[in-house]
């Protein structure tokens, strides 16, 4: 399996501070891998270091064959999830449409150029993204009038429109009840089967991913941990990232608890915090 991402002995410095040091990282092409910690552990930095954003202070990376940064045009990246006021009249399918052009956003093409051969094969394009997701009955829809768990697939789609080789997506499943959580978890597994996506998803709640994921990489304490969900949250490895007696527990119906992180102990369960 070739690599959609390969990072080695990776470090990170912002603002004079170490967030996190000799991260290794490989991802192979077509891989579903969630990256998991607490606030504040270098999680979207880390997406940052592979578009290009932030760079290593030591070690390397290499994104889609080169430099990160080099290739973001077969990425599609999805924010930390923005939240849209009831009143936002833009509507979902051009929403999706900013994902191919952001930049003629508002401005108006001439009557002929709405009917150019460009114009339709990216119309068709936006119509094939928004099915993707399975948003056809509410794209039409100002997207302030969009639920939570509607609004984030269509996010989704407009990551995809450039038809990526990977999706980045930060924390997608923030903000979500449970039933869209586990529904937007299932779309994006889909996409990344049925298309041969490379998958990085940012995720404070790893229950909802636990039927798809490939694997995992926990950051902690300024250092990480790559495996499978086996291997990697347990209370061994979990101990020794955070420097602290953890445990990981079991539920009956396979859900993940973990306790006596530094930060207030909590389930691998529903905790959003928007940031």
């Amino acid at each position: 399996m070739a690599a959609a991402v390969e990072m080695s002995k990776g470090a990170v410095r912002l603002g004079g501070r170490t967030i996190w040091s000799d991260v290794d990282l490989l991802v192979g092409e077509g891989e579903f891998v969630a990256i998991l910690g607490p606030n504040g552990a270098g999680k979207s930095t880390l997406l940052n270091v592979l578009l290009g954003l932030n760079h290593l202070a030591a070690g390397s990376v290499a994104v889609l064959g080169g430099p990160a940064g080099s290739s973001n045009e077969r990425i599609g990246h999805l924010p930390q999830r923005r939240v849209f006021d009831s009143a936002t009249r833009v509507r979902g399918v051009d929403l999706v449409r900013l994902g191919l052009d952001g930049r003629r956003w508002g401005v108006p093409l001439p009557f002929a150029a709405r009917f150019s051969a460009r114009s339709r094969a990216e119309r068709a394009r936006v119509a094939q993204a928004i099915e993707r997701v399975g948003a056809e009955a509410y794209a039409e829809r100002p997207i302030g009038e969009c639920s939570g768990g509607e609004q984030q697939r269509l996010l989704i789609a407009q990551a995809l429109v450039r038809e990526p080789r990977m999706l980045i997506l930060d924390e997608p499943l923030d903000g979500l009840d449970l039933p869209n959580q586990a529904a937007v978890a299932a779309l994006v597994e889909r996409i990344c089967r049925e298309q041969d996506v490379t998958v990085l998803l940012v995720a404070h709640d790893v229950n909802p991913l636990l039927p798809y994921l490939d694997r995992v990489l926990y950051l902690a304490g300024g250092r990480g941990a790559m495996g499978s969900v086996e291997e990697v949250i347990t209370s061994e490895t979990l101990s020794s990232l955070y420097g602290a007696p953890i445990e990981v527990l079991q539920t009956g119906d396979g859900r993940l608890v973990v306790v006596g992180q530094p930060e207030a102990p909590h389930q691998h369960g529903p905790r959003h915090v928007l940031r």
